[in-house]
């Protein structure tokens, strides 16, 4: 009689593993909302402590769980039992057996610290001469977490406020004029003799490394405009005001506060999407949305937090190129699948929506995807295994690519992350 050994009897039990529920981590920081995350996934509101993310993943600072054999194990360790099984052949060569994106719900009950993200290149280098410097992963000094970039995109539950990316210089050097910053007079018109990316790089950079007492006192100038604007001016520039207005009331005296003025100023409306390549800076002030990136926590920070901001790091990788902001357009498949069309090669993000005229049958070739549904109820069925899922709002599942297809049918509205092929 042959006796299988463990190791293909767990083998066999991960080759059996199908559609599975994930239960997550929540991130508590402060500037998350008391409510979102909450009533999202039919919890006690409010809550002790404001929550801000909801992590759907397999990074190792939070990484999801799933239950296998009545027993929790992160999503890393299922992985490694079976890369292939799990994320398909394709992608486990590509990124190296390993999950290459982030699935969040972000809530913003106020704003984010102006940052930037660095190439993938930057990453590397900076994670490993971190390392050498003996800084601890955990060390508040820390500024890169791991070696990887971090591309990201947020598609807006809620109107969903934002900065990215420097304003047009035009449009910059014409609120600069109206606001009036006395302390920066000679920067601000060796500016308007230099309007370029040269020139707007001088300008930044004199701004980040200007003395506290000096980025204080240009603060107050810009915040004392700011209560005279109001509704007296133009729709944008009372945006801008108010906005000024409202950082300074949460950092009275940051830098971060004049970012208004020199930074693209966006509410994207629900179903709206805004794409973050290396190098942009930005923020998130306002909103809840879902959000999608490489599997990263590196973030320079230059302002507008209570972590650590590491001005010298953020001015060597940032990208000076001015523009005006774009929302990432999306593309509707046959199915009804609704793809946002972004450039990033660890991720696609995109949106279901199924009702009783309207099922979704995914494609027979695919990869690890994550699902979360964020409205209504839905059946999900593994075709080859007949296999059938409840879903319900707040519910998050894994589909690994040993699923060849599935369906999903009811009243629902769902996102979905996955890998491009």
């Amino acid at each position: 009689m042959l006796i299988k050994s463990e190791k293909i009897i767990e083998l066999e039990i991960i080759f059996m593993v199908g559609i599975v529920k994930l239960k997550n981590k929540i991130q508590e920081y402060t500037w998350g909302s008391k409510t979102a995350i909450a009533e999202l996934m039919g919890n006690p509101a409010p809550s002790p402590k404001p929550q801000a993310e909801l992590w759907m993943g397999a990074h190792p600072k939070a990484p999801s769980e799933v239950l296998l054999e009545n027993e929790y194990i992160t999503l890393i360790e299922l992985i490694k039992k079976n890369p292939s099984a799990i994320l398909g052949n394709a992608t486990a060569r590509k990124f190296s057996e390993s999950l290459p994106f982030l699935f969040k719900v972000l809530a913003a009950g106020e704003p984010l610290s102006i940052q930037a993200h660095p190439t993938a290149r930057q990453a590397k280098d900076g994670f490993q001469r971190e390392n050498r410097e003996n800084i601890p992963l955990d060390a508040y000094k820390r500024s890169y977490k791991d070696q990887n970039h971090k591309p990201e995109i947020i598609s807006a539950l809620t109107p969903f406020w934002a900065m990215s990316g420097f304003r047009p210089i035009g449009k910059m050097l014409n609120i600069l004029n109206l606001v009036d910053l006395q302390s920066m007079s000679q920067e601000i018109d060796a500016f308007h003799k230099r309007p370029d990316t040269h020139g707007l790089k001088d300008f930044f950079e004199s701004l980040m490394n200007l003395p506290a007492n000096k980025k204080e006192k240009l603060v107050g100038e810009a915040v004392r405009w700011a209560e005279k604007a109001g509704k007296k001016s133009t729709t944008e520039i009372e945006i801008v005001s108010r906005w000024i207005l409202r950082l300074n009331e949460k950092y009275p005296g940051d830098i971060g506060v004049l970012s208004p003025i020199i930074l693209n100023l966006e509410c994207l409306n629900p179903g709206d999407a805004m794409f973050t390549r290396a190098g942009v800076l930005h923020a998130y002030l306002e909103g809840v949305g879902i959000e999608l990136m490489a599997n990263s926590d590196n973030v320079l920070r230059g302002g507008l937090t209570e972590k650590n901001v590491d001005v010298p790091e953020l001015l060597r990788i940032l990208d000076y190129s001015s523009t005006t902001f774009k929302k990432i357009p999306e593309i509707t498949m046959p199915n009804g699948e609704m793809i946002y069309d972004s450039p990033a090669q660890e991720f696609r993000l995109s949106r279901i929506h199924v009702n009783k005229n309207n099922d979704y049958s995914s494609d027979e070739t695919r990869s690890a995807e994550i699902i979360i549904c964020i409205e209504g109820n839905c059946i999900i069925n593994d075709i080859r295994e007949n296999t059938k899922h409840e879903v319900s709002k707040g519910d998050s599942i894994l589909i690994p690519a040993s699923v060849t297809q599935y369906t999903i049918t009811g009243a629902a509205q769902l996102f979905k992350a996955s890998v491009p092929l």
